[in-house]
């Protein structure tokens, strides 16, 4: 863009077109592509030369919608509601976003203060059921709030369930949480989230494509995951049924190249059946958010190795632990058959068995060796661990 004018113009253009265009519309994105902004809104404006790919019935819904579009009210509304529109070349625009391709926003209506490319630099998408179970309501507010602690971003939707844990889970840990809305910025949906979505403003980021003022449709929820998928590392759906919304989400970002993950549940909850079938399709299970963060963090951004607690047995040197192994569970045995079954001579039986009995594994029964209470109950914890 050159010229003291040109960015003016263009961002009128591109406000106009949010107004007309629908959200993820590809074939206006191409137009934009092809022809700038400026010359896509001139002619649809001007009603001619009409423009290639739509039928007749959508020009004319096109041009209707044109003819009542005012993007200099929708900027001054934004204005009165503390909200800015970030459109493509912008300092604030994630560049992520380009991915989309075509179906790239014309911009994004942003309300808060921090700077939405920053942000989505670091940052993972929580998304499931919004009828999730009290486990998932857990695991979304745990995981939010996990990762907001080690400084990384909460994206989610701002919906019912899944969505509004995660957003909580971040709050309250005093961390960076971002929603992005099927809906005008300015007018929080769900109605019962109003005063959460008002909160995420003040603490974080409120983002949607829609121009002020504008309702949500079932069509616009499955087109604004998109963007959520774009913006961030990664997705992590916690909670989902077969056809679930977030779905939508996680195969979006699996069409970016983005981390898939699952957080499983029980094996009979319908809620998670879609998230099993992500799992079995190749996502990446995670539990907590170390392992969220190895996958969509740096080098050397590790989980921790997983391992069951020590036990007293473990301590023992491996040829001493052979010789326990060697004893039967419920009768006596000779040094002979306790060495034979070790597979070691029977000197060093005897002088394991005398170390094993000092430290209250064995007792000595006349001629033979048996497990102690302490050596049974050992054994039963370490199968149990297993």
């Amino acid at each position: 863009m050159s010229g003291p004018d040109a960015p003016d113009g263009e961002l009128l253009a591109r406000v106009f077109l949010n107004r007309v265009v629908e959200p993820g519309d590809e074939i206006g994105g191409r137009w934009v592509r092809e022809l700038g902004a400026v010359e896509v809104a001139r002619r649809l404006r001007d009603g001619s030369p009409r423009l290639a790919g739509v039928s007749d019935k959508r020009w004319a819904g096109l041009l209707s919608r044109a003819a009542s579009a005012a993007p200099e009210r929708d900027l001054a509304a934004a204005r009165d509601a503390g909200v800015r529109f970030v459109r493509p070349g912008d300092t604030e625009w994630p560049a992520q976003l380009d991915d989309l391709g075509d179906a790239r926003p014309m911009g994004l209506w942003v309300r808060g203060r921090a700077n939405l490319r920053m942000w989505a630099l670091r940052s993972v998408a929580l998304v499931g059921a919004r009828a999730c179970t009290e486990y998932g309501a857990h695991m979304a507010a745990t995981l939010a709030a996990d990762l907001a602690e080690r400084g990384w971003v909460v994206v989610s939707g701002g919906a019912y369930g899944v969505d509004g844990a995660a957003h909580r889970g971040a709050l309250g840990a005093g961390g960076a949480t971002v929603a992005v809305l099927a809906c005008g910025v300015d007018r929080p949906y769900p109605r019962g989230h109003t005063e959460l979505i008002n909160r995420i403003a003040r603490q974080g980021l409120v983002v949607g494509e829609l121009p002020p003022g504008d309702h949500p449709t079932p069509s616009r929820f499955i087109v604004r995951n998109r963007v959520i998928a774009a913006l961030t590392s990664g997705t992590v759906v916690v909670e989902a049924a077969y056809r679930s919304g977030s779905l939508v989400t996680a195969r979006a970002a699996q069409r970016l190249g983005r981390h898939i993950m699952g957080v499983p549940g029980p094996a009979t909850s319908a809620l998670s059946a879609g998230v099993h079938e992500l799992l079995r399709g190749g996502a990446n299970l995670v539990t907590d958010a170390a392992e969220v963060v190895e996958l969509v963090g740096g080098m050397g951004e590790l989980a921790p190795d997983r391992r069951g607690p020590v036990l007293p047995r473990d301590l023992l040197e491996p040829d001493t632990r052979h010789i326990l192994a060697a004893l039967p569970a419920s009768r006596a045995a000779t040094a002979a058959e306790v060495a034979d079954g070790a597979r070691t001579t029977v000197d060093d039986a005897v002088a394991r068995l005398y170390e094993l009995r000092s430290l209250g594994y064995v007792e000595r029964h006349g001629d033979g060796w048996k497990l102690t209470r302490q050596a049974m109950t050992s054994a039963r914890a370490g199968r149990t661990g297993g």
